[in-house]
């Protein structure tokens, strides 16, 4: 991946369905180019999806799950992002060892992903944060 690459992928993080002729114009480059640039970032899995944000006026909140030591955290949260209100999984490092994006309609919404977490055998503690804005880098 090249300075090119980057560029590319920091506008389609803004907006993904910005046409390929814009980004060409606005980096210096053919729309063949960009085209075929993104087409690569997809075969090789830098790209792994295109995706929306959305104002519903749910209520967003992160999640932050500690598990045993023991267990195989991937497969816990390769079940949790099966919950209809999830919109990301993230494993990471830290004390707690999963983040749950959630999309609820509301703080009950969110209170039930709360107790449905803390009630799987594996989960030792949660740690919720209410996003209250959200801004694209």
């Amino acid at each position: 991946m090249d300075d090119l690459d980057r560029q590319i992928l920091d506008i389609l993080r803004r907006d993904a369905r910005t046409p390929y002729t814009e980004i060409a114009d606005e980096i210096g480059t053919s729309e063949g180019t960009v085209r075929n640039r993104v087409e690569r970032m997809m075969d090789d899995d830098v790209i792994e999806r295109f995706t929306i944000s959305t104002r519903t006026g749910n209520v967003q909140a992160m999640l932050e799950i500690s598990v045993e030591v023991d267990v195989d955290t991937k497969a816990v949260a390769d079940r949790m992002a099966e919950w209809d209100e999830i919109d990301f999984v993230w494993m990471v490092s830290g004390e707690q060892d999963i983040v749950l994006v959630v999309d609820a309609a509301d703080t009950r919404g969110v209170n039930d992903l709360i107790t449905k977490a803390r009630n799987q055998d594996e989960v030792m503690s949660t740690k919720t944060r209410l996003i209250l804005e959200e801004q694209l880098g």
